[in-house]
């Protein structure tokens, strides 16, 4: 069944305010860039975001936040957004910041259907605080839980119309698992092929766990720190 959608803007049609979301990418590698801008004009507010950071001022996950969509982000770190950075101080918006390795296993863990899992990031720290300790070989490890979101936005350099997905190099970063995790996966894709053209021993992700796939547009493909020899 093709799962072939014209474009982002029919792809967040039914987002309703309040709802969570993961975004793959990393800083600004890989984001799902045009998913992101169909939002910030959808207009959805009161999201609960999932992302590793929080994009850079007026671009990615920033543009949102200028507009006030997002209440609550769960992140790994505040990064180059200034303006996240004024929100957070302020309490104008709910933050949850979780050790990078800990988000992204909580994230593969919820798309696996695991419920809990233990690590030793964040003990005897303010991360452990409420959470449920145990000791392995004389460790103390914190109880971690899965998480799952109601649509998870990836970007992929190719897909199928099935939903079958490849990411180049590093851009697969949290686009991977976020994958798995979204109970409604939108893919947005640099270039879209026929069901049975890609190689299937290349396949990232799955069309099973896709819902809906369409090839972007426009992409700037930011650098967030561009840095250049002399």
């Amino acid at each position: 069944m093709s799962k072939l959608i014209n474009n982002a803007a029919e792809a967040v049609k039914d987002i309703k305010d309040g709802m969570s979301i993961m975004l793959g990418g990393f800083g600004l590698c890989g984001i799902p860039e045009n998913l992101i801008n169909a939002i910030y004009d959808h207009g959805a507010k009161d999201l609960i975001c999932i992302s590793n950071n929080a994009g850079i001022d007026g671009f990615g996950l920033g543009k949102l936040l200028n507009k006030r969509q997002v209440k609550k982000m769960i992140a790994s770190y505040v990064g180059e957004n200034k303006e996240f950075e004024r929100q957070m101080l302020s309490g104008e918006i709910e933050v949850d910041l979780v050790p990078q390795g800990t988000l992204a296993e909580r994230i593969r863990a919820g798309g696996a259907g695991i419920p809990a899992f233990y690590v030793p990031a964040g003990y005897g720290t303010e991360v452990a605080e409420g959470k449920e300790t145990r000791s392995f070989n004389g460790k103390m490890y914190l109880m971690e839980e899965g998480m799952t979101a109601d649509y998870a936005f990836v970007k992929a350099w190719k897909g199928d119309t099935k939903g079958n997905l490849i990411f180049k190099h590093t851009a697969n970063n949290f686009n991977q698992a976020m994958a798995m995790a979204g109970k409604i996966t939108i893919a947005e894709v640099e270039e879209l092929v026929p069901a049975g053209e890609l190689d299937p021993n290349q396949i990232h992700v799955p069309g099973i766990f896709v819902q809906k796939i369409f090839q972007g547009k426009d992409y700037e493909k930011r650098i967030e720190f561009e840095t250049i020899s002399e």
